[in-house]
């Protein structure tokens, strides 16, 4: 495995290695260096196509093998992961800018993801229901037969391996569709199922979200569709699957809220918040990212002074090193982007404390150095859009209600974070707050089996848990007269 410059990847289509059908090609573009390490095919309809077709064919024998089968391919595949880490970790450090660290930490959890759907691939049953002597009622669950999974660039790997395993446990063939800007490791996983998966049951097509991307949302023959990414693209995937009505998930965007009460540790409290930013494992690329700070007037000078501090301790640097915390951004234009919200929160007057530019020293790649903003008012961009990027906006509160409405009032509602030593005061918060995962003095982290999904405009269902499975399956009543 590896990468060289020059390299013409190909895609994996109904268990065949092919080149786009008009030939087409997008570069890869190294974030670090901004070199053209090589192309992958962009992906063209009639290359859906074929994937749709294999999927049909094998589709029934695929489900027909029964779960024990099924998790024990996926158990292999977790065994296949875990053996070659390292690789897939420098793989993904070099593609996407991310953090040696943070994709060793991305290799490392996602056999258990897989595992996880393993173990619970026999949880996709039914149930009778009482009746007369005379009748027999009861349930079953059937796999779609084909779910397109569409994955964003900030974990490659981890989503490409881990967000396939639940509609595969349940018996279905998946089209995988990674980010165009990071699609070696997903070919590098269709490489890994080749010989392990039946033909039809992986396709791996790259290329653009408005060429084949799209095609895949309105395929007919697609009849479920997941996708991770940003609100824009999951309001044009839910308008092309309309006319179809599709079954369709959404993990989207947040602009997540953490309030810090005066009862705690501002300094723990500060190196919490850096974590949960994401920033050292992602470069803040993260839609569960606490970039919305509130810290109670009581405790925000400590708090500030930490976080600042905190903050200029972590390295920018090559992705890498072993030292190094925080990479490049994933390509150019969202490095443009990011250094766009930057240049507004400075234009509307917030007060930049630390970072807001390229590193010194770093005239290549797409590098921003961690940032954090005080003064930030509600109605400010940087307090309102998601940045997806290394930024933080800290703002100020003394009245709980009022923080409670504020922390509210976005058109996000993915996660939030509460701050406080009061057990009470944690309980009533969480009821009370718009988000579909609420931590209490968390750092981000997440046990395995807890449901992730967002409220408002961060998403539609649920990932990471029982229910995920249950998704990709449909629910059929058969009542029986005796």
């Amino acid at each position: 495995m590896g990468t060289t410059a020059g390299t013409a990847h190909q895609m994996f289509v109904a268990g065949k290695w092919a080149d786009a059908a008009d030939g087409a090609t997008l570069p890869v573009v190294e974030p670090a260096t901004e070199d053209v390490l090589g192309t992958v095919p962009d992906a063209h309809p009639d290359d859906l196509d074929q994937a749709v077709t294999a999927a049909a064919e094998a589709g029934p024998e695929w489900a027909a093998a029964g779960w024990q089968r099924r998790a024990a391919l996926l158990r292999e595949l977790a065994a296949r992961i875990a053996e070659r880490a390292a690789d897939l970790a420098v793989l993904d450090s070099r593609d996407s800018g991310n953090p040696i660290s943070g994709m060793r930490y991305d290799m490392a959890s996602t056999p258990s993801e897989i595992l996880y759907y393993a173990g619970i691939a026999g949880e996709a049953k039914g149930f009778t229901s009482p009746t007369g002597p005379d009748t027999l009622a009861y349930t079953v669950r059937q796999p779609y037969g084909l779910v397109a999974r569409i994955i964003p660039f900030n974990h490659p790997f981890k989503f490409a391996a881990g967000k396939i395993a639940a509609p595969l446990a349940a018996g279905n063939c998946v089209v995988l569709k990674p980010a165009e800007q990071t699609s070696l490791s997903a070919i590098e996983l269709a490489r890994m199922t080749e010989d392990l998966f039946p033909p039809g049951v992986l396709s791996v097509l790259t290329g653009r979200g408005e060429r084949v991307g799209a095609a895949l949302a309105g395929h007919p023959a697609v009849p479920r569709i997941a996708f991770t990414g940003s609100v824009p693209t999951g309001h044009a995937i839910l308008t092309a699957a309309a006319p179809h009505i599709k079954h369709v998930t959404l993990e989207l965007g947040g602009k997540n809220p953490i309030i810090v009460f005066p009862d705690v540790d501002p300094v723990a409290a500060a190196r919490a918040a850096i974590t949960a930013m994401n920033l050292a494992r992602a470069n803040g690329q993260s839609c569960g990212s606490c970039s919305r700070l509130f810290v109670h007037d009581d405790i925000r000078g400590p708090f500030l002074d930490a976080l600042v501090a905190g903050v200029e301790e972590l390295r920018v640097g090559d992705p890498l090193a072993d030292d190094t915390d925080i990479g490049p951004l994933a390509f150019g234009r969202h490095y443009e982007r990011v250094l766009s919200y930057v240049a507004a929160g400075r234009r509307e007057g917030a007060t930049l404390l630390t970072g807001g530019g390229r590193p010194a020293g770093r005239e290549r790649g797409y590098f921003v150095e961690p940032t954090v903003f005080a003064d930030v008012a509600d109605e400010m961009t940087i307090a309102r859009e998601e940045i997806f990027g290394p930024v933080m906006s800290v703002l100020g509160w003394r009245d709980v209600d009022d923080v409670v409405a504020r922390a509210n009032a976005v058109e996000y509602g993915l996660t939030a974070n509460v701050w406080t030593r009061d057990i009470s005061t944690a309980h009533r918060l969480s009821q009370r707050l718009d988000a579909g995962y609420v931590y209490v003095n968390g750092t981000g982290r997440r046990p395995t089996g807890t449901p992730f999904g967002g409220w408002k405009n961060s998403g539609l269902g649920k990932e990471n848990c029982l229910e995920e499975l249950l998704s990709y399956t449909r629910e059929k009543t058969v009542a029986v007269t005796l």
